[in-house]
Order: C-alpha cells, then structure tokens, then sequence
C-alpha cells in the first residue's frame, strides 16, 4: 500500500470510531471569568443585588483565577476553573463549605437556563465539570452568559463566576 493511501485509510477510520461528542462542533468558547461582587450598586439608600438571568449572586464577594469553557453544538460541556474563592469575609482565600459547582448557560433574552451536572469544588476553588447541559441550546446562541453556580447538595443556587465568551489560544 503507498504511503498516501494508508494516511486515506487511516482518516477514514478516525473518521467511523470518533464518538458523537467529538463529532459535534464547538459552539462556544470561554476562556476567561470574572468573579461575583453580590451588590451591583444602591440605590434609595439600599444595596442592589446583582441579579443575572433572574439568579441571585452569591452572599459574599468571590474572585476566580482561571476559567476555560467549551460547549459543543449537541450541549455536551467541558468546564476546567482554578481558584473560584472567597475574596472577602473570615473565608477569605478559600471555597467555604462550598463543596459542588454547576454551570447554568443562557441565550440571548430566554430565561431558560442550559444547567450542566454538579461537580465538586475543593477548598483552594478547583473544579472540572464534564457532561451534558440536558438539551442542546440554541445555534446561534445569541449574546450568551455562563455562569458558575452553587450546587451544594444536587440544587443549583446562586451564582460565583461569570464566563467572559473568547478564545485564548496562546494558553
């Protein structure tokens, strides 16, 4: 066989025994995040909460080192964070007794939320969520947010970390 035609042959059967997942395109790309400051200003003399997509933030401030995202056109979900703490209170540099983390997807003004599986958080903020966000959202998924949220005890609750949509190639 020419070395051509066994590159050919070889293709073809990456191409029959790649899974489903890895067939499905990208759909978003987040490489960044930004951690929750829980009052978003005053006003009348009273702290405004910073309420995203109708989610409350979490009660505390919290800062996150680095966050990557990928989600695939089938809603399939890759999540690796690294330092999702606490930047205020007795705390502070920690998780807490925050032990799961799920990450909620939102599309342009729809108020559904596309919520990945929990997965554990350990106390210097690390975490690794893998799976499916239930259904597939929408394609385009129009001015999208991800948020990170509590998912203490299988509920997924307030919000910690926001995603910011990009594509750091250099890391």
């Amino acid at each position: 066989m020419k070395p051509s035609s066994i590159v050919i042959a070889l293709g073809v059967a990456a191409g029959i025994f790649m899974s489903p997942a890895m067939a499905a395109g990208t759909l978003l790309k987040f490489d960044k995040g930004i951690g929750v400051d829980p009052v978003a200003g005053i006003a009348n003399g009273a702290p405004v909460l910073n309420i995203v997509k109708g989610v409350n933030p979490g009660g505390r401030p919290w800062v996150i080192g680095k966050l990557k995202v990928r989600v695939k056109e089938d809603g399939s979900i890759s999540a690796k964070g690294q330092g999702l703490i606490f930047s205020a209170t007795d705390n502070i540099g920690t998780a807490g007794a925050v032990t799961q983390v799920a990450a909620s997807l939102f599309c342009g003004v729809d108020p559904v939320s596309y919520d990945s599986p929990a997965a554990p958080l350990d106390i210097n903020g690390n975490f690794n969520i893998v799976g499916s966000l239930g259904s597939a959202p929408p394609n385009p998924c129009l001015k999208p947010v991800l948020l990170i949220r509590n998912a203490n005890g299988g509920i997924i609750g307030s919000w910690f970390a926001a995603a910011v949509p990009g594509d750091d190639s250099d890391d």
